[in-house]
């Protein structure tokens, strides 16, 4: 650090997610005051600047280059600069850019200063109906193994509302899995494009939805709120779907198998597969 310079505040700030209206009062100001502007993309992120007539010099901040950029960005700052950091629509870090150079000013001794404000998560949830805990996950795991087994462990661990993204291309394959893990009756919230001029919420089981974009191929920024299941409901859908699957005869592996797919305990399946075989009543 300069001898007597004073450091500088790194100001993560959250931008519109569409609607350029969305913008804090703070956010502009401290974006129009601030050395130096941080983006995921400058291109994106001068549209919003020029909107507002914010004249700062610009530095390109993304998942490829941060590790680099952290560094250079620290240094300013310990400097006596201000640094504002953005990213193309809501909260950076939040499945955006960010975190790394967050973690570098905190171990700097830097003040990080959070300016909260448009959240496609919050937004998603507020317009849900639900006040149920949530958890938000970002982007699901791509391929289709992956992602079922995150499903399952999500389901596992508890319940309350899931929040993730979903790419177009991919939401129909995250519905199967949904439909397959969760259930076709699972009731849940897809916000597309929030906050823009085609902003749409499609409401319904897992198996409406996907009945809608099969029909109608998806387009646009998907925001997914699956619901909270009604633990009657959900006890009462894992057993059905166990007594579909269960067989008699089937080995410890295939049991250990349905129970993680269920969310049931391995002997209570065990004891389901025995009334099958007329063993024991029920």
């Amino acid at each position: 650090m300069s001898a007597g310079a004073k450091p500088g505040t790194l100001y993560v700030v959250a931008t519109p997610i569409g609607n350029l209206e969305d913008i804090t009062y703070r956010a502009a100001r401290v974006l129009g005051e601030v050395a130096l502007i941080a983006c995921e993309d400058t291109r994106h992120s001068q549209k919003l600047l020029v909107h507002y007539g914010i004249r700062r010099p610009v530095i390109s901040l993304y998942r490829e280059n941060e590790a680099q950029r952290a560094g250079e960005l620290v240094s300013r700052m310990e400097a006596g600069e201000d640094v504002a950091l953005i990213t193309d629509a809501g909260a950076p870090t939040l499945s955006d850019p960010g975190a790394r150079l967050v973690e570098r000013a905190v171990a700097a001794g830097l003040r990080v200063t959070p300016l909260p404000g448009p959240s496609a998560p919050v937004a998603a949830l507020m317009a849900s109906g639900s006040d149920a805990p949530a958890t938000f996950a970002g982007f699901l795991p791509s391929r289709t193994g992956e992602r079922q087994r995150w499903l399952q462990g999500w389901r596992a661990r508890g319940s309350g509302n899931l929040v993730v993204f979903e790419a177009p291309h991919r939401l129909l394959a995250a519905l199967a899995d949904m439909a397959e893990v969760l259930g076709p009756e699972r009731r849940l919230v897809v916000a597309r494009e929030l906050t823009k001029l085609h902003e749409e919420f499609i409401r319904g089981t897992v198996a409406e939805v996907q009945q809608r974009f099969a029909a109608q191929a998806p387009q646009g920024e998907f925001t997914l709120v699956v619901l909270a299941a009604d633990p009657a409901a959900q006890q009462a859908a894992a057993r059905a779907r166990a007594d579909q699957d269960l067989a008699p005869g089937m080995s410890r592996d295939e049991l250990k198998r349905l129970a993680r797919a269920t969310g049931m305990g391995k002997s209570e399946l065990y004891r389901r597969m025995q009334q099958l075989r007329g063993k024991i009543k029920d």
